[in-house]
Formats: structure tokens, sequence, C-alpha cells
């Protein structure tokens, strides 16, 4: 099977987003609640297929909506974030659980190697562009908000404007990789690189160009490997991007 150069374009930018929205889902401490949030999708994609509709639509509306129900919830009670995500998580979960079924649901959770459509790819193109334009733009104020929401607003801030920004940015991300990744192993690939990039990088410049190296290129090779090794894309991506961290790790040791 030949991997065509525009076959590897929408995943590469949704990879490169992935990589800079992950970082300052690390930073924010929501490594468990990021994967938690990809599985929201999960009831969209469930109800688009019922529908005959595209599923990544379903997956972006329903990851949209719990997105807001989650920023609602936290500014509105005292619950912690991980918290309330959970819990949206886990109705999700049970019922998209029930409303697919079959190879259907594998590739809900695990994503499929298929090549887009023209306008799919450009919709999520432009949905990565966003998301990277964004995260690049806010990247100090969304620093500043995470040393101290007191002196955010102080400097002029909105910081529940900025954190629903973000997660909006977050869900869209998501969004751009249930087809590829799927729900399981989409918050995978916001993670691990950005946990890599973290764990080597000493500035926040560095953090953000080092964890879309790794995001990007974790997804190339996983896409081009795949085929020769006869396995699905998506699970050998983010087991190419656990190899980059632990391989981080033996670095940052010996240095």
């Amino acid at each position: 099977m030949t991997i065509l150069p525009e076959v590897l374009a929408l995943p590469m930018a949704m990879a490169a987003a992935a990589g800079l929205v992950g970082c300052f889902a690390v930073m924010r401490r929501m490594t468990l609640a990021s994967d938690a949030i990809s599985h929201v999708a999960l009831p969209g994609i469930g109800v688009a297929l019922v529908l005959r509709l595209n599923p990544v639509l379903g997956g972006v509306v329903a990851l949209v909506v719990g997105t807001l129900l989650v920023w609602a919830l936290e500014h509105r009670t005292r619950l912690p974030t991980e918290a309330i995500i959970g819990v949206v998580f886990s109705a999700a979960l049970a019922i998209g659980s029930m409303l697919t079924s079959g190879e259907e649901l594998i590739e809900a959770l695990f994503g499929a190697t298929r090549r887009p459509g023209a306008l799919e790819t450009g919709l999520g193109l432009a949905g990565a562009l966003i998301v990277a334009a964004y995260v690049l733009r806010a990247r100090h104020r969304l620093v500043i908000a995470l040393v101290s929401a007191d002196l955010a607003r102080t400097v002029g801030i909105r910081v529940r404007r900025l954190d629903l920004m973000y997660l909006l940015g977050f869900a869209l991300t998501v969004g751009l990789g249930l087809r590829y990744l799927g729900v399981l192993l989409m918050g995978s690939l916001i993670i691990i690189p950005a946990t890599t990039a973290r764990h080597l990088a000493r500035s926040l410049g560095s953090m953000l160009a080092l964890a879309t190296g790794l995001s990007v290129g974790s997804t190339v090779l996983g896409t081009l490997a795949a085929p020769l090794l006869h396995v699905a894309a998506g699970p050998l991506v983010i087991a190419i991007a656990a190899v980059f961290f632990l391989l981080g790790l033996l670095v940052r040791r010996r240095g």
C-alpha cells in the first residue's frame, strides 16, 4: 500500500495541533482529564451513524457540547475539573457504547486509516491552522493564567474566556484526529509528545517546537510503517510516541 503525500497532509496537521495543545494540557495538569475529554465524542459518533451522517461531524458536535458543559460546571460549582470531566466522560462512554456496536464501535474507539475527501481535508487543515494560530498567539496569556489567575486578571486577561477558548481548541483538536486515531488514542497523541517535550525542553518555545516535532514525527512514522508491519496505523503511532518518551528519559538522565 502506497501512502500518497496528500493522505499525510491531514494527519500531519492534526498532529501539529495536538503537540501545541498538549503542552498546555500538561502544564494545566490535564493529563488524565485530556484522555477522558476525547471519549465525549463517542455518543456524537453513535448518533451520526444512526442518522447516516459523517461520524466526525457528530463527534465534533458532541465534543463542543461536552466542553461547554464542563466549562460551565467548573465555573458554577466548586467541584474540581477532573471530577466534572470524569462524570461527563462516564456518561458519554455509556451512551456511546449503546449507540454503536461491532466494527463501527472498533473504528470509533481506535480509528481507521482511510483517504479523506477533499472537503474533509480542507476543513481539517483549516481547523488545525486555527488551533495552532490560537495557541501560538495566546501562549503568553495561557502561561500567566497558569501562574496566577488573579495576576492574569490584573493585567486585563479574561481568564474565564481564555479557559473556554483553550478547551474549545482542545475539543477541535480531538475532533481532527477522531477518524485517524479514534476516541481512545487521540488523547494519547496530545499528552505523550507534550510530556516528552516538557521533560527535555528548557523554555516554552523549545517545548512547543519539540512537542510538535515529536507528534508529527510519530504520526508520519506510524502511518508509513503500518502497511509494512501489517498493523493498524493508530496504535502504532501511539507506540512510537511512547518509544520517543522512553528515549527522552534516557537522554535527559545521561545529560
